[in-house]
């Protein structure tokens, strides 16, 4: 195995808790209560060992991380220890006072999270005021489009949206289909034409406002033919902690059985970074099987991601079906057949995990 680096970024997925119910929610199906999450000196210790082990950034995340009173004590430690410090939010607990808190706390960045364009609706209203705000206290603003076959006719409208809240990049991800979306993946999996015109509107976008507006465009794997390097690789540049404290490769990696991640109660992270069984499983290129092991693109997408191999064929080890030569292919494809189906009801997140019916189904 090549030597481990640093880790650069933390996600800190602060609280499960939200007041929002979206249906492409990657956080797992059996989400954390308020009884089990970190402490607020639990959490800061945590950022103090993520900075002495390389991190530079730490992202607020959640459910929604505005649900934690101790958000600006949080804030302020990230920042008196030298963390840059983002805010990954809703925006619908935002408030004048708390921004100015959080601000006067060292908040450096804030991405701005929008279910839509609609006109008239409650989120796109929300969603202008908090950008006013943010633009305002002076901070640098993103905005998050999740996009999906019930949304993306109004792509275009979402990226006029950007240019008028004042953002200055916008992200357009396409649901990844992990935890709630991927029980909702029948409702929310776009058609290959829609995906074709929402791939020419972002490059049109990008040609006629570049130097205005930085255009990051997420696609969805299951129209790929090769694979993404999720998250730069298996436990290679970054590390992410549940509200319980589980320290983990990525945010969906909770859903994969057969692990024994670490927690922050038993482990350093320095510890759960370089030793843990679970993050040197699937480093580098020695575990892969074939043809990933002789794969040319081996060290690029390092056999690409893990939790949707293990959506897909049921073994994390796998090779990712999003790769043309994978031999489960077959089974993407099929997968696809839920974009042309009808689309099924939504199963709206929520404390408790999935409904009975639901899960059944």
């Amino acid at each position: 195995m090549s030597k481990i680096g640093a880790p650069l970024a933390l996600l800190a997925e602060v609280t499960h808790r939200c007041p929002l119910r979206c249906p492409y929610c990657s956080n797992p199906v059996e989400l954390e209560r308020a009884s089990a999450e970190l402490d607020t000196a639990a959490w800061q210790r945590v950022l103090t060992e993520a900075k002495a082990l390389g991190v530079l950034q730490v992202h607020f995340s959640g459910g929604e991380p505005l649900a934690r009173r101790d958000l600006v004590a949080l804030v302020a430690h990230a920042n008196c220890i030298g963390l840059y410090s983002n805010l990954i939010t809703s925006g619908v607990l935002l408030d004048k006072a708390r921004l100015d808190a959080l601000v006067a706390a060292g908040l450096e960045h804030v991405q701005l999270s929008f279910q839509d364009a609609e006109p008239g609706s409650a989120d796109r209203i929300a969603g202008l005021a908090d950008a006013a705000l943010v633009r305002e206290a002076g901070l640098p603003l993103t905005m998050n489009a999740v996009v999906h076959r019930q949304n993306l006719e109004r792509l275009g409208d979402m990226i006029e949206l950007a240019l008028a809240i004042g953002a200055q990049r916008l992200e357009v991800a396409h649901v990844q289909y992990y935890g709630w979306a991927l029980a909702n993946r029948r409702a929310l999996l776009p058609t290959f034409a829609q995906l074709e015109a929402a791939t020419a509107t972002v490059e049109a976008s990008r040609q006629r406002l570049a130097g205005v507006l930085t255009i990051d465009y997420v696609v969805p794997d299951y129209y790929a033919r090769r694979p993404k390097a999720c998250m730069g690789g298996w436990a290679r540049r970054f590390l992410n902690i549940s509200p319980a404290g589980k320290v983990l490769p990525c945010h969906a990696a909770e859903s994969l059985p057969g692990f024994d991640f670490p927690s922050v109660h038993e482990m350093s992270l320095e510890e759960a970074w370089y030793r843990s069984e679970a993050f040197n499983r699937y480093r580098g290129t020695e575990w892969m099987p074939e043809p990933c092991h002789s794969c040319e693109r081996r060290e690029i997408d390092w056999g690409g991601c893990r939790c949707q191999a293990f959506a897909l064929t049921g073994d994390a080890g796998r090779t990712d079906p999003a790769c043309a030569l994978s031999p489960d292919r077959d089974l993407l494809t099929a997968a696809r057949a839920d974009a042309e189906a009808p689309p099924s009801d939504f199963i709206y997140r929520q404390i408790g995990g999935m409904p009975a019916r639901a899960a059944v189904e």
